[in-house]
């Protein structure tokens, strides 16, 4: 007797990739294994889902889906990606992970808001120096550099500054965000990388300099060893980190790939955006991927994929590369 094993995709505005996946799994005709569109009527505590594996492309901005997500998950389905990582994680933890498995990033520092978030007063942050060691800060980063939200991505609230008046002019308009200030690496190449299932990789020449429609028309070409070396590093940020579906880009400075951004669990995957090519990748690399994890769907246990950095933190390993 086969086992029916259902593959919902939960998404927002985008339409390209969730219909294209949908399909390329169906067509697949895996006995017992299909796709369709989440469904959602009702949430009701630890009531199973019905679906063996859910592919989230939308919860980070809604948050009702992201405890009907956790819910699914305690109930069995393996959620890609693991909704209580991505609800923990943000840019500046990343990077740190990052050098402590040694893969090169920049310069980079977390700021407080500049106004106080919501139900707080001055007394609410006693342990915090007024003012800030700003000196020191911008020696270690440098100018010119880049400011952005710790979380969330989509180039929203980038700012390029070139000394520090320009930096006090800026932070004073980014109200309760927190912020990075990152040092800017000048690239001869850059490339995003699209990692699926902790082990597919593509690498992409892109461009960010270029307006976005524009940013995947990149002539960038790696030789053999540079493709390589930046699978690599590709794959290794998604082990530790524990991603089913992220995507990675690298800057190449002074013959060096550093890590710029690594924290997109739900990427772009439009084909207007991402070209012809790249978005048929990751439709049929995802439906085989989602399939994987049908298949090996056990029921009520846990089929999240958690990365190497919470296995040895919870066994109180060092962090090694």
């Amino acid at each position: 007797m086969t086992v029916s094993k259902k593959i919902g995709i939960l998404y927002g505005r985008e339409r390209s990739f969730p219909m294209a996946f949908i399909e390329a799994v169906n067509r697949r005709n895996v006995p017992g294994i299909t796709a369709e569109p989440v469904r959602i009527d009702k949430v009701v505590q630890a009531a199973d889902s019905g679906y063996a594996v859910i592919i989230d492309r939308i919860s980070q901005d809604v948050p009702f889906y992201r405890a009907y997500l956790k819910n699914a998950a305690i109930c069995g389905t393996a959620v890609i990606n693991n909704p209580f990582w991505w609800s923990a994680d943000e840019k500046f933890f990343n990077n740190c992970l990052a050098e402590k498995i040694g893969v090169p990033v920049p310069k980079t520092v977390i700021l407080p808001s500049r106004e106080l978030p919501p139900d707080t007063t001055d007394q609410s942050f006693s342990n915090l120096a007024f003012p800030l060691a700003w000196d020191a800060i911008f020696h270690y980063v440098g100018f010119p550099a880049y400011m952005k939200p710790f979380a969330g991505g989509g180039w929203k609230n980038v700012y390029k500054l070139h000394n520090a008046d320009e930096f006090y002019q800026r932070h004073a308009e980014t109200g309760q965000l927190v912020m990075l200030l990152q040092e800017e690496i000048t690239f001869s190449e850059y490339y995003r990388c699209y990692c699926i299932g902790g082990k597919y990789v593509r690498v992409m020449p892109y461009e960010p300099r270029n307006p976005h429609h524009l940013r995947y028309q990149a002539s960038f070409s790696p030789s053999a060893e540079r493709l390589q070396q930046m699978e690599d590093i590709v794959l290794r940020i998604n082990a530790w980190l524990g991603y089913d579906f992220n995507t990675v880009e690298l800057a190449i400075r002074d013959d060096i790939p550093y890590a710029i951004d690594f924290c997109n669990p739900a990427p772009d995957a439009e084909k207007t955006s991402v070209g012809e090519e790249n978005f048929d990748w990751v439709v049929e690399t995802a439906a085989d991927y989602a399939i994987e994890r049908a298949a090996a769907h056990r029921d009520g246990v846990d089929n999240l994929t958690w990365g190497n950095y919470l296995r040895h933190s919870i066994a109180q390993q060092p962090l090694t590369p």
